[in-house]
């Protein structure tokens, strides 16, 4: 695995809001990240979050237009917390080490992982943020893309806009039908130049949770899947918005409180206690 990271990949994450890791897995290690992340979704039957009844296709609250983007990818989100295999792998401590770098921080905590998959002849996925869905509000939290197949031009590729990530913030336009429905938000941005990341199987981006990105449509008819994480920085407090976090949960908070939970969001690089 290739997890180093170095002073100019640091500087150009932070100009532009996103990095490209080539050969970030080994052909060995692509293939178990592949299985893992199968027999996890086959366990899953459909459900997409822990703990909630919502199932792929569905309304569950983060989709606002469940029956356009059921069209765009299917996405499962925490698998860590229902396979063990997956598990082991989103707590490699040398992963929360590269986004602690990256990012800027000491401690990196996962926010949630989500298999998203763009089926053939799927919808594009259109512009939008991160952060402004999670259930805290910092600048530094980023999530990691690996790619399990090619991720081309043709079949769903990432785009990014560079250096959005320092002008956008923690309102949040959604994600929906209309690609440009984001520049009504950040008409500044409307002008800039969209840059592709296209990346072969077991290659994986970073990019920051205010960043500006979409991805195409798959105009193939073979599978585009990716796995992703997101990340939270350690000591980020609870914002108000539910996400990903049960009635219980969220049930228990008041904005400000800390969303440090090892059941929830567990601690996976420190760079402190190193």
């Amino acid at each position: 695995m290739n997890t180093s990271i170095d002073q100019l990949q640091v500087d150009f994450y932070q100009e532009n809001g996103f990095v490209v890791i080539e050969d970030f897995l080994s052909p060995e290690e692509l293939e178990l990240w592949r299985e893992a992340v199968t027999e996890a979704i086959n366990d899953r039957d459909g459900q997409k979050i822990p703990g909630k009844a919502g199932k792929v296709g569905e309304d569950d609250g983060i989709n606002k237009d469940s029956e356009y983007l059921s069209k765009v990818f299917d996405q499962m989100i925490n698998l860590w917390q229902t396979n063990e295999k997956v598990k082991a792998l989103m707590f490699n401590p040398q992963i929360g080490e590269m986004a602690a770098k990256l990012a800027g921080v000491d401690g990196i905590r996962i926010w949630h992982d989500q298999a998203l998959f763009k089926r053939p002849w799927a919808n594009p996925t259109s512009w939008h943020l991160d952060t402004p869905f999670w259930s805290f509000s910092d600048r530094r939290a980023l999530s990691i893309w690996v790619a399990l197949d090619d991720a081309t031009l043709e079949n769903g590729c990432l785009f990014f806009i560079p250096g959005s990530h320092k002008v956008t913030s923690f309102e949040n336009p959604g994600i929906g039908r209309n690609m440009e429905m984001i520049f009504n938000f950040y008409p500044g941005l409307k002008q800039s130049a969209s840059v592709a990341a296209p990346m072969k199987a077991g290659s994986c981006s970073f990019h920051n949770g205010l960043t500006i990105h979409g991805a195409n449509a798959n105009m193939t008819p073979g599978l585009r899947r990716a796995m992703t994480c997101a990340y939270m920085p350690d000591g980020a407090t609870f914002n108000g918005i539910q996400n990903i976090l049960s009635d219980e949960q969220f049930n228990k908070l008041t904005i400000g409180d800390s969303i440090d939970d090892e059941q929830q969001t567990p601690l996976i690089y420190n760079s402190v206690a190193k």
